[in-house]
């Protein structure tokens, strides 16, 4: 069942602009594809879709995004994220919580998570939301102010 729906993925985005994972999966049932947000996601990854200020698009037939910032299979940089996605960073003891744009949260937890800061121990990333996770409230003090660096340059 997931390549047909991963084919229907493709024909929704080549077919008209998809601006978030609700819109897109509404346009999936209208197809006979009942699927969950996680299963959604999955898919999203899967499928290398990257999302900009126009919403979803399908990397280019090459393999490659068809957006030239990504020139490789790597995600964007988190300032690349942070410059189009990024609202407001703020510290919570041992935590980080990054505001982002809706459909930001995501794109911009794998950003992170892929650089491999090492004061970083993992993300938890909704919509508009990440929750970056650090081993002690020092350490977040520090991811805080290197975030806030790249969201006020």
């Amino acid at each position: 069942m997931k390549l047909p729906r991963h084919n229907a993925i493709r024909e929704v985005l080549s077919g008209s602009p998809v601006t978030n994972q609700d819109d897109l999966r509404r346009k999936l049932r209208r197809r006979g594809f009942a699927v969950t947000q996680a299963t959604l996601s999955r898919d999203i990854h899967e499928l290398r879709l990257f999302k900009g200020p126009g919403g979803y698009s399908l990397p280019s037939t090459n393999g490659h995004s068809a957006s030239p910032e990504a020139e490789n299979d790597d995600p964007p940089s988190v300032a690349e994220v942070m410059a189009g996605f990024g609202l407001r960073v703020r510290q919570a003891m041992n935590q980080v919580v990054v505001g982002t744009v809706m459909g930001g949260a995501q794109p911009f937890a794998a950003a992170l998570d892929h650089e491999g800061w090492p004061e970083v121990l993992g993300t938890v990333a909704g919509d508009d939301t990440v929750l970056v996770i650090c081993p002690d409230p020092r350490r977040a003090g520090a991811v805080e102010a290197r975030l806030r660096t790249i969201l006020e340059s």
